[in-house]
C-alpha cells in the first residue's frame, strides 16, 4: 500500500512556508497596507492570509507562491497540492486534494501498483474538514475506509459501492456503481483508503478499480463513464478556517476576529498571564482563572454552575439543587413503591375477602362441619383452596384441558403430593340447591368402588365450586366405541365385562344414600389402562330420600340417553338411569350413536331403531360385524333381550339397575361357542328377542332433530 501523507506543520492548513521576519505593530494590522501582494495567479489571497510575513495576520497564514520558469505565478503549491480558493466571508478555502484508487491487472488480475491511500493533517485548529464535503466510492464490489481524527478521538466511515454490470449503472446519479455520504462531523485530520471485496475478479473487463474521494459537494457529478475510466487524479476539497486566539484591539471588528476589532502580531506572540494578576482579570475567585495565549477564562469548581466572572453570573452553588432533586427523586420512587404496595395489598386484601365470600356463600362453613362429623379419615373429602388448584392446572392453562361438556370443564392438574387429579370447573350452581351439592359431595367422596371415579373434595373458594377427581388415564368409553382404530381393539368379552362393571358401578343401592346419576352415557364411563370401567361426573348426580322413590325435578341429561317417561314427567327415578343405560348397551353392540344425522330420519334415535330391528327380525343386521363375528350366539341374545327390557318405556317395566349387574354377570359365566357363520340363524333362535315396540316411542322420537352431542343444560339439580 501506498501511503501519502500530506503534513501541514504548524503553518497554513495546505502547507505554508514559516517566516521569521519582525515587523512593527503598525505594519501587522488587520487591514494590510497597499504595499502588499493580493494576488498568486489567478488566485486572490486576502488578509488575514499572506505572501509575506508583513502582509500576514500570523505565521501560520503565510502562503507560498511559486514562480515558474516562464517568469508566472503559478497556482499555490505545496507537497503537490494546489489552493483553488480561499473565501474570507465563508470562511473556507478550497483545495485538490487525491482521488484515491486500488485497480487490478484486467488480463492477471494482479494488483496494480496505485496510490490507494492518502492522509491529511492539520497542526492546530485553525483548520478543520468541512461537513461540506461528501465521502464518495465509485466502482463495482468496491468499498472504502476513511478514518478521521479530532483532539477529542477519532470516526470511521466504511461506504461500499455495488454492481453487477454497465448496463445498471445510471449516468448522472450516484445510486448504482457509486455511493456518498456527508461528513456529520469538524474533522482536523484525516486517513482515506480504496479497496475492492474480490480483486474485481466478477467486474473484469468492465470495472478494474475502485475510487475514493472526498469532494465538495457540487464539484464531483457522477457519470457511467467513470466505472471503466476515471480521469482525475485531484478533486476540489473544502477547508474551514479560523483565528484561534482571542486577543483583539478594540475599535474595529472583523468576522474571523471572535471578540471584535482588531489583532495585531504583537498581541498574538507577547502574552501577558492575567491570572497573576487580580486587577487584570474579571474572574470571582483568582484560583479559577485560566490563562491562555493573549487572554484567560473564568471557571468554576464542581458542583458551581456559572461564567465564574465578577459582573456575570458567578459561580453559583448547584449542591442544594442537586440535593434538593435527589431527595425529590427518592421521594417520588418511595411514592411508587408504597403505592405499588398498597394497590397490590389492597388487591390481595379484596381477592382474600372474595375468597371466604364464595366459601360462605357455596356453603364451605356447612361443609367444614359435615366433614368433622366423619370418623374414617381416609374417607373425608379434601377442601382444597383455589391457589393450590390453580398451581395444579398452571393457572388453568389451555394446555391441561382434557374435556369440555354441558356442565363445564374439566383440567388435568398435579397436586404438591405430585398425585395426579381431575378438575372439574363446573358453568354454574343453583344457590338454591348448595345444601343438596353439599351432602352429595360428602356422600360421593365416602364411596370406594373400584368402578367409580373417586372424588377426592372440591375448593369452594370460586363462584362456582371445583370437584377434585381421581385421574382416569385411558380416555372414555365414548372415544373407544366411536375411534376407528380403538374399536378395532375394543374385542367382544371386553365390552361384556365394560358393561357388566359399569351396571355394579350405579349407586342405587350401593351407598347409603341412594344417588341417581342422571347423565350416563359412554363420556361418562372411563377406562384406566387395564380397560377397568369406571364411572365418572356425578356432578348431575341426585341423592334419593330413603323413603322416596321418586323426585320432582327439571329435566337435565343429553338427549339420547333420557328416559322417555322423564322427559314427559319430570319424575326422576332409579330407572331412568337403567333406560340410559340400556342406551349405552346398544352403543357396545351396534358401534353406533346413541343420535346420529348421518342415518336415516327413522333411524337417527339409535334406542328406537334397535328396538324396531328386533321387531323385525333383524337384530344381527343393526349389531357390529366384529361383536357378531367374535360374540357367542346365547351371550348376544341374552344381552339384547336385557337391552330391549331397559328401553321399555315405562318404568316399572324396567329391571332395577341390580338386576342388570346380575343378569350380565350371568351372561358373562355363559359358555361362549363363537359364531363362524351367522346365516344360518333361524327364526326360531331370535323369537325370544322379538316383541311389540309400544307406539310411545314415536312420540318422543319419532321427529327427533337432535344432534349428536346436544346437551339439555337446564338450570337445577
Amino acid at each position: 500500500m501506498v501511503v501519502l501523507e500530506l503534513k501541514l506543520r504548524r503553518m497554513l492548513y495546505v502547507t505554508m512556508l514559516l517566516m521569521s521576519a519582525e515587523a512593527t505593530d503598525d505594519e501587522h494590522q488587520l487591514n494590510s497596507s497597499d504595499g502588499c501582494i493580493r494576488r498568486c495567479g489567478d488566485i486572490d489571497v486576502p488578509y488575514p492570509f499572506g505572501i509575506t510575513p508583513e502582509c500576514a495576520l500570523h505565521t501560520n497564514f503565510l502562503i507560498h507562491c511559486h514562480a515558474n520558469s516562464f517568469g508566472h505565478t503559478t497556482p499555490l503549491k505545496s507537497n503537490n497540492l494546489t489552493i483553488r480558493r480561499i473565501d474570507v466571508d465563508q470562511p473556507q478555502m478550497s483545495i485538490f486534494f487525491y482521488v484515491t484508487r486500488d485497480c487490478y491487472d484486467a488480463e492477471s488480475g494482479e494488483r496494480i501498483e496505485t496510490k490507494n491511500s492518502a492522509t491529511l493533517e492539520t497542526p492546530n485548529t485553525m483548520f478543520i474538514i468541512s461537513p461540506q464535503n461528501l465521502v464518495t466510492v465509485v466502482g463495482c464490489e468496491s468499498y472504502l475506509y476513511v478514518n478521521f481524527h479530532v483532539d477529542k478521538g477519532s470516526w470511521f466511515y466504511v461506504l461500499d459501492s455495488m454492481c453487477t454490470s454497465l448496463d445498471v449503472v445510471p449516468s448522472g446519479n450516484c445510486s448504482v456503481g457509486c455511493a456518498r455520504t456527508q461528513i456529520s462531523y469538524r474533522f482536523q485530520n484525516m486517513t482515506l483508503e480504496a479497496h475492492s471485496f474480490k480483486n474485481h475478479n466478477s467486474t473484469r473487463g468492465f470495472n478494474n478499480c475502485s475510487y475514493a474521494f472526498v469532494a465538495e459537494e457540487n464539484e464531483f457529478n457522477f457519470s457511467r463513464d467513470y466505472i471503466t475510466n476515471f480521469p482525475q487524479q485531484k478533486l476540489p476539497l473544502a477547508l474551514d478556517w479560523a483565528i484561534g486566539y482571542d486577543t483583539c484591539v478594540k475599535g474595529q471588528s472583523h468576522p474571523f476576529c471572535p471578540c471584535g476589532g482588531t489583532a495585531t502580531r504583537h498581541d498574538l506572540e507577547d502574552d501577558i498571564n492575567e491570572c497573576e494578576n487580580p486587577s487584570l482579570h474579571n474572574c470571582s475567585e483568582t484560583r479559577y482563572c485560566v490563562n491562555k495565549k493573549g487572554t484567560y477564562t473564568c471557571s468554576c469548581p464542581s458542583w458551581f454552575k456559572g461564567d465564574g466572572r465578577k459582573g456575570g453570573t458567578g459561580c453559583i452553588n448547584q449542591l442544594p439543587v442537586i440535593k434538593a432533586s435527589i431527595g425529590v427523586a427518592i421521594g417520588v420512587i418511595a411514592l411508587v413503591i408504597s403505592g405499588t404496595w398498597l394497590y397490590m395489598f389492597s388487591k390481595k386484601r379484596k381477592l382474600i375477602k372474595l375468597k371466604e365470600k364464595f366459601f360462605q356463600l357455596n356453603g364451605g362453613l356447612i361443609l367444614q362441619q359435615q366433614l368433622s362429623r366423619q370418623t374414617d379419615s381416609t374417607e373425608t373429602a379434601k377442601i382444597f383452596t383455589e391457589q393450590e388448584l390453580r398451581k395444579a392446572t398452571n393457572n388453568y392453562d389451555e394446555g391441561t384441558i382434557i374435556g369440555n361438556g354441558g356442565f363445564g370443564t374439566v383440567y388435568k392438574g398435579i397436586l404438591s403430593d405430585n398425585r395426579t387429579v381431575a378438575i372439574k370447573k363446573s358453568k354454574i350452581l343453583d344457590q338454591n340447591q348448595i345444601k343438596q351439592f353439599l351432602n352429595e359431595v360428602v356422600v360421593v367422596s365416602q364411596i370406594n368402588h373400584r368402578n367409580v371415579v373417586k372424588l377426592l373434595g372440591c375448593s369452594l373458594e370460586t363462584e362456582v365450586p371445583l370437584l377434585v377427581y381421581e385421574f382416569i388415564p385411558n380416555g372414555s368409553l365414548f372415544e373407544h366405541i366411536h375411534s376407528p382404530d380403538k374399536a378395532s381393539k375394543l374385542v367382544w368379552k371386553t365390552r361384556l365385562g365394560i358393561a357388566a362393571e359399569t351396571a355394579g358401578a350405579y349407586l342405587h343401592s350401593a351407598a347409603s344414600t341412594p344417588i341417581i346419576h342422571r347423565d350416563v352415557k359412554p363420556s361418562n364411563i372411563l377406562l384406566d389402562n387395564h380397560m377397568t370401567a369406571k364411572v365418572s361426573d356425578f356432578g348431575a348426580s341426585r341423592l334419593v330420600p330413603m323413603d322416596r322413590t321418586k323426585l320432582i325435578t327439571v329435566v337435565q341429561g343429553t338427549l339420547g340417553y333420557l328416559d322417555p317417561e322423564y322427559l314427559h314427567s319430570n319424575q326422576l327415578t332409579d330407572k331412568s338411569d337403567v333406560y340410559s343405560f340400556g342406551v349405552v348397551l346398544v352403543e357396545l353392540l351396534t358401534g353406533q350413536k346413541a343420535v346420529s344425522f348421518n342415518r336415516p330420519e327413522d333411524k337417527r334415535n339409535l334406542a328406537m331403531h334397535f328396538l324396531y330391528s328386533i321387531e323385525e327380525g333383524q337384530l344381527y343386521e343393526i349389531l357390529e360385524n366384529k361383536i357378531v363375528n367374535e360374540g357367542d350366539r346365547e351371550q348376544l341374545r341374552e344381552v339384547a333381550e336385557l337391552e330391549k327390557r331397559c328401553l321399555s318405556v315405562k318404568g316399572k317395566d324396567r329391571p332395577t339397575m341390580k338386576e342388570v349387574a346380575m343378569e350380565l354377570d350371568g351372561i358373562r359365566k355363559i359358555v361362549k361357542h363363537p359364531w363362524v357363520n351367522n346365516t344360518g340363524l333361524n327364526s326360531e333362535e331370535t323369537e325370544s328377542l322379538l316383541g311389540e315396540t309400544s307406539n310411545a316411542y314415536k312420540g318422543y322420537y319419532g321427529t327427533s332433530t337432535s344432534s349428536d352431542a346436544i346437551t339439555l343444560d337446564f338450570t337445577g339439580r
